[in-house]
C-alpha cells in the first residue's frame, strides 16, 4: 500500500469490482482508454484477473485509488506493462467522475511513479495519452513528465483512429 496521507493506492482486489465496473461505464473512460466500448457486462472481472495475473508474473501492477479518510474508491492507477528487461514501465490512471478536478490523478500518478522509480528501481515510466485528452495531459505535465512526441493514428477504437501523446519520467528527473 502506498499513501500520501490524503489518498492511498492499494492492490486491486475483488473489493474494487464495483468501482471498476462504474469506471467502465463512464463515457470519458470509454472514449480515452482501452476498455471495451460499449462496455461488456462483467468485464470488471476480466480487468481484475489481468492485474492479478500480472501481479503474480511481475508484468503489471494495479492499484485502487482510495480516499484515506472515507475509504471511497476514487479510481485506478497502474503499471499496465512492466518491461523488466528494458527496466521500464507504462503507467496509466483513471479517476472516477465524482473525484475529478480534485488533484486525485496527479497525487496517484506521483505515488505510482515514485514507487516505480524508487522501490522497483525502474529507469523509465511512460504514459500514453490520447492526444485530445487535455485533462490527462495536464496531469502528466504537472507530475513532471516530459512530452516526447505524438504517435499519429495509433489508437484504434470503434473504427476511429486517434493520435496518442507519449510522456515519460526517468529516474534522474527532478520531482
Amino acid at each position: 500500500m502506498l499513501s500520501d496521507g490524503t489518498l492511498r493506492l492499494e492492490q486491486l482486489s475483488s473489493a474494487h469490482l464495483q468501482g471498476l465496473a462504474d469506471l467502465g461505464h463512464d463515457v470519458d473512460v470509454q472514449r480515452y482508454t482501452y476498455v471495451p466500448s460499449p462496455w461488456e457486462e462483467g468485464f470488471e472481472n476480466t480487468w481484475l484477473a489481468r492485474y492479478e495475473q500480472g501481479h503474480a508474473e511481475g508484468t503489471r501492477a494495479g492499484f485502487a485509488i482510495v480516499d484515506e479518510e472515507s475509504g471511497d474508491f476514487l479510481g485506478l492507477a497502474a503499471l499496465v506493462h512492466i518491461d523488466h528487461q528494458g527496466n521500464q514501465a507504462e503507467a496509466g490512471y483513471i479517476v472516477a467522475p465524482q473525484a475529478r478536478g480534485r488533484g486525485v490523478a496527479q497525487r496517484a500518478l506521483q505515488l505510482l511513479t515514485g514507487w516505480a522509480l524508487d522501490d522497483l528501481g525502474l529507469a523509465r515510466v511512460e504514459l500514453r495519452i490520447t492526444a485530445d485528452n487535455p485533462a490527462s495531459i495536464r496531469v502528466a505535465e504537472r507530475s513532471g513528465f516530459a512530452r516526447e512526441g505524438v504517435l499519429r493514428s495509433v489508437h484504434l477504437k470503434q473504427g476511429i483512429r486517434t493520435d496518442v501523446a507519449v510522456y515519460s519520467r526517468i529516474a534522474g528527473d527532478e520531482r
